[in-house]
């Protein structure tokens, strides 16, 4: 799987073909928002049935199936939204080629007998440092590549294995409502730590864009003989790698509270747990989703320092 993610490209290959990745990822999205339409559509007859006296069981069996199919769509979506980043990381590396054989013709001559000097250097973008080779993948990156697949494919399980249990769930609403229960609080547990799964995968493939940029702006530069200049990690990249962590410990730990929850008996603890829990759960998400803020910040910092790197070889030759 992590072959996929740095394929170069064929001689001749044309940049400008329709990506696979894309088509899939958009179909996915589709998908997704068709389910939380039918989602929408459910919530709306229940809410016409509810002000209706006898409809309590069918309310609950509504209400039950609803929140699977709703989490199920939210998956679907993110599973799509990280397609199209594989998608990204396949350009990224036509790119990379690109720029390797058009660079050199662009190029002002260097001064004869010009010296590479590694150290540091400061530019625009930050501190720089200067190296004779393409900088070696740092650990997180390593992490980020090894990681992005089990992290997709455990969450797409546990939704998915969240949104069967929300079908089982309803059968047994009015008839066993103790059980309907202890089930309740397994879907939102399960498919919530799937959410979490899907939210780090996309992390990770973000993660392993700015590992690929390094590494091919390393590369460019190396080929032209120049001094290669790799940006330091900023501070926006060290908060989204905590911030990434911070959000999947948080729905663990909401999984484990919910699966504590299900051995419970007392309607009253049973309640205030949910009260507490639901907030938790969505917090836990937006911790996830405000490092994929920063790591978007992070690869719009590297691109532009990576464009003004070019305008300089080119202007200057070095």
């Amino acid at each position: 799987m992590q072959d996929l993610l740095e394929v170069r490209p064929a001689p001749g290959t044309d940049y400008r073909a329709r990506s696979r990745f894309r088509t899939v990822g958009l179909t996915l999205g589709f998908v997704g928002v068709a389910l939380a339409m039918a989602t929408l559509i459910n919530g709306i007859a229940a809410g016409v049935l509810a002000g209706r006296s006898g409809e309590e069981v069918t309310v609950g069996r509504l209400a039950a199936w609803s929140f699977g199919l709703a989490t199920t769509a939210f998956g679907t979506i993110k599973f799509g939204i990280a397609v199209i980043l594989v998608g990204i990381l396949a350009q990224l590396w036509i790119r990379v080629e690109a720029v390797k054989w058009s660079l050199p013709a662009l190029r002002r001559a260097a001064g004869a007998g010009e010296t590479i000097v590694p150290g540091t250097v400061e530019t625009p973008y930050g501190r720089a440092t200067v190296s004779i080779s393409a900088p070696r993948p740092l650990l997180i990156h390593r992490m980020a590549r090894a990681l992005w697949a089990p992290m997709l494919a455990m969450g797409a399980m546990a939704v998915l294995a969240g949104f069967i249990l929300s079908l089982v769930q309803t059968s047994n609403v009015g008839a066993d409502d103790a059980l309907a229960t202890s089930q309740e609080a397994w879907v939102a547990g399960l498919q919530f730590l799937g959410e979490g799964f899907l939210l780090s995968g996309v992390s990770f493939l973000l993660g392993t864009i700015l590992g690929s940029l390094r590494k091919g702006g390393g590369e460019v530069q190396e080929s032209l003989g120049v001094g290669v200049r790799t940006l330091d990690m900023p501070l926006t990249a060290k908060l989204f790698v905590g911030l990434m962590a911070l959000g999947l410990m948080v729905e663990v730990f909401q999984f484990v509270a919910y699966a504590v929850v299900a051995t419970f008996d007392d309607a009253g603890t049973i309640a205030s747990s949910f009260a507490w829990l639901g907030p938790v759960r969505e917090a836990g998400l937006g911790v996830l989703l405000s490092g994929i803020v920063l790591a978007l910040a992070t690869i719009g910092k590297a691109l532009g320092f990576q464009f003004s790197r070019i305008v300089e070889i080119v202007s200057t030759g070095s």
